[in-house]
């Protein structure tokens, strides 16, 4: 029988909606017979209890769902305190790379945020709003309607969620820029033409839309990796002029039309460093031209997730605080280097990076949850990343038990069963690098059978057996963890596939070089089960994707998975004739293998594009 609460006092408003959203989440019941909960509002949070009653104390509404969710049950006697180090704390989800959150998979993560307490949601829509008078503007991607947007925003309002756009008002725009209807708007195809009148129109009516469904009157307006502005055709069209003074102009008149909205803007900060030829931790303090094209309308975002060591994200603080506008801090899970997490370089890099944050007295701290090259990994699978930015939210220090507890607690899910997804990424032997972590799964799985790019790299690395013992580790994950089910039983069909590939990417290239048939009969004999696993797999992703995405962009992985099918038939009917004698060698097994990724010390550099795993060609060329 589940615990009942009986709230008592001065809860925040809408509380009882959203206690009752949030009902299952908790294992709770709402009721006038229970556990007395008396609320207080104040200037921190706490639970304190005796044993019998509860008096809860919450200093803003997304601190009331946190502090249910640390009531201990069954009721014990307590004392809890917390204070928040950030004034906003949540997630961007990353709603442009093909994988378009569906509106019950966003108000599934709301739930979790506000029992996490995390209080700011970030949607990530390059061009995936509608923007009224422009049918191209995510056509056929799956775009979201206002009417989605607008519930979305009401819902997270419930839990004291603050949702607000974040677009792309420079570069990043190549989904856009490549419909003719836009090219008179490129400055090169992934960046916009500055200083076209037109360019304005576009840009108004675009900030209009992102914003129009929302309570929140902040915007985040991208700009950042607008590599090439102001050397295309602006070049072109008005001569040259330094990029410096391309994107202050540029910035001035977006931020024109956001005063004309009633918006506070913010945008990525990295160009303000790239234009300089530098990166957030070369020596030196920013340019003069560089502080010179700040507007201190803007707020500045500094994105890293690269850095192991605290000292490197207070450094970069202070070359911030150099610039006339003030500063606030996304780091990153990384969902976005292939279909499994990196949690080891989260964990490390996340802890390190909040910490120089609430030192420097940073108000805003974000996690980003990119979906790099076709959205691969299911945010789902974030879920573990976005707890800890909750325990770091409130905690001045990590601790793994507490972490562990509190994702028991707010997700109903082991934490080591989720840690244990970046085992899909490692492998015993392969060494890691902090600011560049290998990717295994996504690089094995995408290998040509034929072009193999990464057999020299590899080499001496039991690869079907390490992914082969993580079939029946995840098979059990998945029974364990009833409510993520699906996303286990994704990861088994992903292990078992890589697992039979590997043999395959091991042997295939020693099999020809040598001459042993006898060998290569067992691997034509095996080709049939692989492709049987890579398509098991295909199915299990098709329906672990459309549980929490939109079905639009699923047709790349398809068309990945297809290929990869089709190439490992072709090749093992090629293997299948050297067996039998009937050719005397298989020409693209013959070339000696070349280390292409392997760094002196064993680390393997991360390759995060299908084109460039599959092929040294040029699949789009």
């Amino acid at each position: 029988m589940k615990p009942v609460l009986h709230i008592l006092g001065t809860p925040p408003e809408h509380w009882e909606e959203a206690l009752s959203e949030l009902r299952e989440d908790l294992g709770i019941e709402l009721g006038g017979a229970g556990i007395d909960v008396t609320c207080v509002p104040g200037d921190e949070l706490a639970v304190e209890s005796d044993g019998k009653s509860v008096t809860l104390t919450w200093a803003a509404p997304i601190q009331f769902y946190r502090a249910v969710s640390l009531i201990p049950l069954p009721l014990t006697a307590c004392s809890i305190r917390e204070k928040a180090r950030f004034q906003s704390s949540g997630i961007m989800f990353d709603c442009s790379r093909n994988a378009v959150l569906k509106p019950q998979a966003l108000r599934f993560f709301f739930r979790k945020m506000a029992l996490m307490g995390l209080n700011l949601g970030m949607m990530y829509t390059e061009d995936t709003y509608e923007v009224p008078g422009q049918p191209f503007f995510g056509y056929k991607r799956g775009r979201y309607t206002y009417d989605e947007l607008k519930a979305l925003d009401d819902y997270a309002s419930l839990f004291g969620i603050e949702l607000c756009p974040c677009i792309q008002t420079l570069g990043h725009l190549k989904r856009i820029l490549h419909w003719p209807a836009y090219h008179h708007l490129r400055d090169n195809d992934e960046v916009l033409l500055a200083d076209l009148d037109e360019t304005y129109e576009l840009l108004d009516q675009m900030i209009h839309a992102a914003t129009a469904p929302y309570r929140s009157k902040r915007i985040h307006l991208g700009m950042d990796e607008a590599y090439g502005v102001g050397l295309g055709a602006h070049l072109t069209r008005y001569g040259y002029e330094d990029p410096h003074s391309v994107i202050g102009r540029h910035l001035s008149r977006v931020l024109g039309i956001c005063d004309k909205y009633g918006l506070h803007a913010m945008m990525w900060s990295d160009m303000y460093f790239h234009l300089d030829g530098r990166n957030y931790h070369s020596p030196g303090l920013p340019s003069e031209k560089a502080k010179a094209a700040v507007d201190p309308r803007i707020t500045l975002m500094y994105w890293d997730y690269y850095q192991p060591k605290e000292e490197a994200y207070a450094d970069a603080l202070f070359k911030h605080a150099q610039f006339p506008a003030p500063t606030v801090f996304a780091g990153g899970i990384w969902t976005w280097i292939g279909p499994a997490p990196d949690y080891p370089t989260t964990l490390q890099n996340t802890v390190s990076g909040l910490t120089a944050c609430a030192k420097a007295n940073i108000p805003l701290a974000l996690a980003t949850a990119w979906g790099d090259n076709g959205g691969e990994c299911n945010l789902t699978a974030a879920l573990l990343g976005l707890q800890l930015y909750g325990e770091l939210t409130f905690r001045p220090d990590y601790d793994e038990d507490e972490l562990a507890r509190r994702f028991r607690r707010c997700c109903h899910a082991d934490a080591q069963a989720f840690l244990d997804l970046s085992l899909l990424n490692y492998m015993p032997g392969m060494k890691d690098n902090p600011s560049d972590p290998v990717n295994a799964c996504k690089f094995m799985l995408y290998q040509d059978p034929l072009i193999q790019l990464f057999e020299a790299d590899t080499a001496g690395y039991a690869m079907a057996e390490h992914f082969g013992s993580l079939v029946t580790r995840y098979a059990r994950y998945a029974l364990e963890n009833p409510d993520y089910a699906l996303l286990f039983d994704f990861y088994t069909a992903l292990a078992n596939a890589l697992a039979l590939k590997c043999v395959w990417h091991e042997q295939a290239g020693d099999a020809v070089r040598s001459r042993n048939r006898e060998q290569a009969a067992a691997l034509a004999d095996g080709i049939p089960a692989t492709v049987e696993a890579l398509d098991t797999l295909r199915v299990v992703w098709r329906r672990l994707w459309e549980s929490t995405n939109k079905p639009n962009g699923f047709e790349i992985i398809e068309v990945r998975m297809g290929g990869i099918a089709a190439r490992m038939a072709t090749a093992g009917e090629k293997m299948r004739a050297f067996a039998l004698g009937q050719v005397d060698t298989i020409p693209e097994l013959e070339e000696q293998a070349l280390i292409t990724k392997r760094r002196p010390n064993g680390s393997i550099i991360c390759t995060n594009t299908m084109d460039e795993i599959a092929t040294p060609g040029r699949i789009d060329y």
